[in-house]
């Protein structure tokens, strides 16, 4: 399990970043990743995607999900940033979508621009973690923790 620590240290870097790189499995078996922007509340994290998007459709088919977030750096010995596999599912229920909307707004409110409020072309996915690596390049050279969330 992560520690108190741990947790503190995946959140930090998570809440200091903008975009992840997200890998889902397609159809073929082969593994097909993709910048999105994001949010989180904590571990959990949020994005949106096209309702008819090849993320869509594969989460849909299989909600293994591993996601990369990295913060950004001058020198390698600055590096920090988290990898975590999880499970992806919509995000459904009123009170939940509320709650990402006005996470994603106060982030990203340029939003409006793109997608307005109750777009149906437009789906919400939270990635629950189940395993986190924290990169650390700040503690040494390829420096790794890894633990259960």
């Amino acid at each position: 399990m992560l520690s108190p620590a741990q947790r503190e240290q995946a959140v930090a870097i998570l809440d200091a970043a903008d975009d992840l790189t997200i890998a889902t499995v397609r159809e073929d078996g082969y593994p097909q990743a993709t910048t999105v922007s994001f949010v989180n509340d904590g571990l959990a994290i949020y994005f949106g995607t096209w309702s008819q998007s090849q993320k869509t459709k594969n989460i849909t088919r299989c909600d293994k999900v591993s996601v990369t977030v990295n913060v950004p750096y001058k020198a390698w010995s600055e590096i920090r940033g988290v990898s975590i596999g999880g499970r992806a599912r919509r995000a459904d229920g009123a009170e939940e979508l509320a709650k990402i909307s006005k996470l994603m707004f106060a982030k990203f409110p340029q939003l409006l621009e793109f997608v307005k409020p109750g777009d149906a072309e437009m789906v919400i996915f939270r990635i629950d973690a189940e395993v986190v690596s924290i990169l650390d390049y700040t503690k040494g050279f390829g420096h790794t923790e890894q633990a259960a969330a």
